[in-house]
């Protein structure tokens, strides 16, 4: 379970987070919407602490992550999936090498810098590939993937960490109406069948209502709607891009 208490994130004089609570149960499926400068991303990235928010507190379990040091933090990671817009890839690197890197966190300092792997890490690589649909394209340099496949690598990667919790932010902003659909079939997949919690951070409310479970939508950094996709009417929708 993901609790978050009175959280606030600002920037220098902007507040990007005001005061929000949060909750979300084991195995939940939650799409964030609002427009730009709501605060979906700087929610988003509070929740594994690549932003340290000013004042509040968020839980994993029992388990206050808020005051943790960097070691706690490393290791607390590693159950904490990050999918990113630009698909965070190093291009020069082959696919399956892209897919190891989510088990650095697992690594010491020198089994990283040598980019060490056991044979059991290579299999698993493969396995994840293999769920993504990209197995065959294990040996391919990333920058030679389209923005689909870019995504599904993104996807796979994170499959190496054994999450519990998977954060997407905006993952399909620069795809196509089709490879979006077909992004989110494995939100969708991964969901259902691991029983991942995934909070994902959205534009297209469709894309929301279609997949996720639940709905949370900010404005100004604070939460105006938690619901189900049937509860969004028209009018809400208004107060939330008005």
């Amino acid at each position: 379970m993901l609790k978050i208490e009175n959280l606030k994130v600002s920037y220098d004089d902007f507040e990007a987070i005001s005061d929000l609570s949060l909750k979300v149960e084991d195995g939940e499926f939650v799409a964030i919407i609002g427009s730009s400068g709501s605060g979906k991303s700087s929610l988003m990235k509070s929740i594994n602490l690549l932003v340290r928010p000013k004042k509040g507190r968020i839980f994993i379990g029992e388990k206050e992550i808020t005051s943790t040091n960097f070691k706690e933090l490393r290791k607390l990671r590693r159950g904490i999936g990050f999918i990113f817009q630009d698909y965070n890839l190093i291009d020069r690197l082959s696919v399956i090498e892209n897919v190891l890197i989510g088990r650095l966190g697992y690594k010491s300092s020198f089994e990283s810098l040598l980019g060490i792997f056991k044979k059991e890490e290579y299999k698993n690589a493969m396995s994840a590939l293999e769920k993504v649909g990209l197995k065959e394209k294990a040996f391919v340099r990333a920058d030679e993937l389209s923005g689909g496949q870019k995504q599904r690598v993104s996807i796979a990667k994170v499959f190496m960490q054994n999450p519990k919790i998977i954060l997407a932010d905006e993952p399909v902003a620069s795809l196509d109406i089709a490879t979006s659909e077909n992004i989110m079939k494995y939100f969708e997949n991964i969901n259902k069948k691991y029983k991942i919690s995934i909070i994902i951070n959205l534009h297209d409310v469709s894309l929301a209502r279609k997949y996720a479970k639940r709905i949370v939508a900010l404005k100004k950094g604070k939460i105006i709607f938690d619901g189900r996709g049937g509860e969004l009417t028209d009018d809400v929708l208004r107060r939330i891009y008005s």
